[in-house]
């Protein structure tokens, strides 16, 4: 029978208690929300939903076309350049996803006869870049620069290593000078997916590798999206004008896809615009996360320490993960729920947003509600 195999693996799934199920939320939820990637609260904030609504009215519903064809409007261009200009890069390029800049950035940058260096705990999209690309690929540990460096004293020609800034599991800052020095020692290139850093790390949000002092180097390429501290939707890539051209000559998931709707990039461009007036929302993202580390750990709860916003919280198994998320959101508090294969280490877990526009007495109640409903 066609397709008969789905129902073998459908079973297997439940057994492992790893099934996964849509929630439809409504637009007025009553839960307190721990699980969303909006870091600075603002996908609902009026500025930006305001900016959504202007580009919509003045350039319609969707880009119409491919970024080459029609897809290009004078907002995506107004986005790009105070995108690299807010980050402290030469130029940007605009995608309809972060998952697509990070395809083009690595695809488009490991050739074949390449060798691209990743690490273990790598996002998705930055895997399946790998996969996708034409150039070699070695997996290695996780945030070690010593790793990276020996994997590319193997390689003679084009080289680039690719990872994370800030890892989505736990939280985990990779160690960006580390990394860099390495890359530097080989002559290769550093490519780094910034989505949980930016808006959050770095002088008023300006991301991670600002913080690191990458910012603006040559052989330096950033990919961040939009939909997380940007409240927003899509990706970009950062880097050198060269780099940019090149991608825009080369990049399947930038010459093949449909632009970015222009409701999200106005969206995006307002919510960058208020971050430039309030810096202070990056810090309190910060301070969110720290406070809700110490008062979990405080409660006995294993809490993963945050270099950003995400907070993790380890559960005993996927089915009392599974479990204990549900028992949250009986409470009244949605958090996430992270279990194999999205966790590299097998060790399923509760995943919390430090957002910064969380008060006190919610960072309060989502602690007794997580020690409350523990396992």
């Amino acid at each position: 029978m066609a397709f008969g195999w789905i129902d073998e693996q459908a079973a297997a799934r439940r057994r492992a208690g790893l099934v996964r199920t849509l929630r439809p939320r409504p637009a007025d939820s009553p839960l307190l929300d721990l699980a969303s990637n909006d870091y600075l609260g603002l996908a609902r904030h009026p500025e930006v939903v305001a900016g959504a609504e202007a580009a919509a009215r003045t350039w319609g519903g969707g880009a119409t076309g491919s970024r080459l064809v029609t897809g290009t409007t004078e907002l995506h261009g107004e986005l790009e350049r105070e995108l690299a200009d807010f980050c402290g890069f030469e130029a940007a390029l605009v995608f309809s996803s972060g998952y697509a800049a990070n395809l083009a950035a690595v695809t488009a940058l490991a050739p074949h006869g390449s060798l691209i260096v990743s690490d273990a705990g790598n996002h998705a999209s930055l895997i399946d870049g790998c996969r996708l690309a034409r150039g070699t690929t070695q997996v290695v540990a996780h945030a070690d620069p010593d790793a990276v460096g020996k994997a590319l004293g193997t390689h003679e020609g084009p080289a680039v290593a690719v990872s994370d800034t800030v890892f989505s599991v736990d939280g985990d800052a990779a160690p960006l000078a580390g990394l860099a020095e390495a890359c530097r020692e080989h002559g290769a290139g550093l490519v780094v997916d910034d989505a949980h850093g930016l808006g959050v790390l770095g002088a008023g949000g300006r991301g991670a590798p600002h913080a690191a002092g990458l910012a603006g180097a040559d052989d330096v390429v950033v990919t961040v999206t939009l939909s997380k501290s940007l409240g927003s939707q899509g990706g970009a890539v950062l880097g050198p004008a060269r780099v940019v051209e090149h991608l825009v000559n080369a990049a399947r998931t930038f010459i093949f896809d449909t632009g970015l709707a222009p409701a999200a990039a106005g969206a995006a461009l307002a919510a960058l615009r208020l971050l430039g007036n309030e810096p202070e929302r990056a810090t309190r993202a910060r301070e969110v996360a720290t406070a809700l580390h110490a008062r979990l750990t405080a409660a006995g709860l294993e809490a993963v320490r945050p270099d950003a916003a995400v907070v993790s919280v380890r559960a005993p198994s996927p089915e009392e993960a599974v479990q204990w998320a549900a028992d949250c959101r009986a409470a009244g508090l949605l958090v996430g729920c992270f279990r194999p294969p999205s966790v590299p280490d097998g060790i399923s877990r509760l995943r919390l947003t430090a957002r910064a526009d969380l008060s006190e007495e919610q960072i309060e109640r989502a602690v007794r509600v997580i020690g409350g409903t523990r396992p």
